[in-house]
């Protein structure tokens, strides 16, 4: 992903998703572009930006925490989480709320 995600007015909800990746692919390339396709398409999904250089960086947007707890007990997102052991050295998972943006 290369652009900047376009988010309605604050307030709605940040997911910030910080990895460190083990070696190899394992599938991970594959899953992860399945996970963006899904993640698209789930009720209440705003956005996303993404970038890795070493260490990867997801930020995806959402309208409620309703919307990001049905994402995240999705069947097929549930799968890959269970394979986060096999693809990250490390991760942490960050849920905010947005209050204010502005930017150019």
């Amino acid at each position: 992903m290369s652009d900047i995600a376009t988010t309605p007015e604050p307030p709605y909800y940040a997911v910030i998703f910080t990895s460190l990746r083990t070696e190899g692919d394992l599938g991970y390339a594959g899953t992860a572009r399945r996970m963006v396709e899904l993640a698209q398409a789930q009720p209440g999904f705003l956005g996303m930006e993404s970038v890795r250089d070493g260490m990867g960086i997801t930020v995806s947007y959402w309208s409620s925490l309703e919307a990001i707890r049905a994402w995240k007990e999705n069947a097929e997102h549930r799968l890959a989480q269970q394979r986060g052991r096999d693809w990250y050295r490390g991760l942490r998972v960050r849920v905010c709320r947005v209050e204010r943006e502005y930017g150019f």
